[in-house]
């Protein structure tokens, strides 16, 4: 009993250090971005960066670099997880960071008449009560309307011990593992007296072509993870497990029809031409982009409906003749030559008639 009890106590104690985290940050923001400057007995409005500059900045710097640089963090920027990678008797500490963010808008629903916010209550389905924090249990739906409650000595009976270690289990290709069983990236940051260990890692796994297969416990939860070489450092990248794939076989797949040899070399003559070099930063979020422009102009305009822009409709897309379209697209993608100038001739001078004699 007093094992679990330690066990429960750890992870309380997690919960708090990442809610502590999550309120320094919202602190740092608010004191960037919601300055008020006094000077005397006079208040001035406060200097904020509006969030959609702020986002668009922040894109704009990683489609700059391409990648994050793993010695290049935001300030206040802090690990969510700290543990050691291993294998083997090797134990090299570590520290993980998110390697990506979220960049979504977020919108509020508002009552139309005052635009006041609206807010949600926990309501029970049977009467429409609202239901206290200290009445409401877990519970597992195991048929329709059938349900069995889970206490936390329950979950505790299957509670995985948190280790903070990257257990590596296994080294594979990683041309063997199909790309759809990764899902999240982060950086792992050597800690101090690691590099050489770490840096003996990355290289070996990137001279032998592997990645490692292991296990992590984040936030109270197992997880399936491969580490990975990434440039100068290493990163983890959760994988989903094979249970949580579908069968490709659940989906329609496309009736054998062998291509005609034509239609091949120009299938491959158009995928030449549309080839270049991997560049991040000229694949940008266009809706996003589209969006915070709408968002801004209405805010110039104080709400006010601002008239749609009239677009020209699209072509149909039903396809018929495939070689008809490859060569469409051949002729758009092929850049036009110049035609060649003529040079005219001058024009031959009329002789003169001989005038008629009266």
């Amino acid at each position: 009993r007093l094992r679990h009890l330690g066990k429960r106590l750890h992870q309380l104690l997690l919960r708090a250090v990442e809610v502590l985290e999550l309120l320094n940050i919202e602190i740092f923001n608010s004191l960037e971005f919601h300055r008020v400057s006094v000077k005397g007995n006079e208040r001035h409005p406060p200097r904020r960066m509006p969030e959609l500059n702020a986002g668009k900045r922040m894109r704009e710097d990683r489609h700059t670099t391409g990648t994050r640089n793993f010695q290049e963090r935001p300030f206040l920027m802090r690990a969510i997880w700290k543990g050691n990678i291993s294998f083997g008797l090797v134990n090299i500490p570590v520290a993980l960071f998110p390697a990506t963010t979220t960049e979504e808008l977020k919108f509020r629903l508002l009552r139309a008449s005052d635009l006041s916010p609206v807010n949600y209550k926990r309501v029970a389905e049977k009467d429409g009560r609202e239901v206290p924090w200290d009445q409401i249990v877990k519970g597992y739906e195991y048929e329709k309307g059938k349900f069995v409650v889970l206490k936390d000595e329950d979950f505790r009976r299957v509670d995985i011990e948190a280790t903070q270690t990257v257990n590596i289990e296994s080294f594979v290709r990683q041309d063997e593992v199909s790309p759809v069983f990764f899902h999240k990236p982060y950086f792992m940051e050597p800690q101090k007296g690691a590099d050489r260990a770490y840096i003996l890692l990355r290289d070996a796994l990137e001279s032998s072509g592997r990645i490692g297969i292991a296990r992590v416990v984040i936030k109270t939860r197992e997880h399936l993870a491969a580490v990975k070489p990434q440039g100068e450092g290493l990163m983890l990248e959760l994988m989903h497990w094979a249970t949580e794939l579908r069968d490709i076989e659940e989906f329609r797949q496309p009736k054998e029809s062998k291509p005609t040899a034509k239609e091949l070399s120009m299938a491959k003559t158009l995928i030449d031409s549309m080839s270049g070099e991997w560049k991040p930063e000229a694949y940008k979020d266009q809706y996003r982009e589209a969006l915070e422009q709408v968002i801004r102009e209405k805010i110039e305009k104080g709400g006010k409906t601002i008239e749609p822009t009239v677009r020209a409709p699209k072509p149909a897309t039903n396809v018929i003749d495939l070689v008809a379209v490859l060569e469409k697209s051949l002729k758009e993608k092929t850049p036009k030559k110049p035609a060649p100038t003529r040079k005219r001739k001058p024009a031959a001078k009329k002789s003169a008639k001989p005038k008629r004699a009266a």
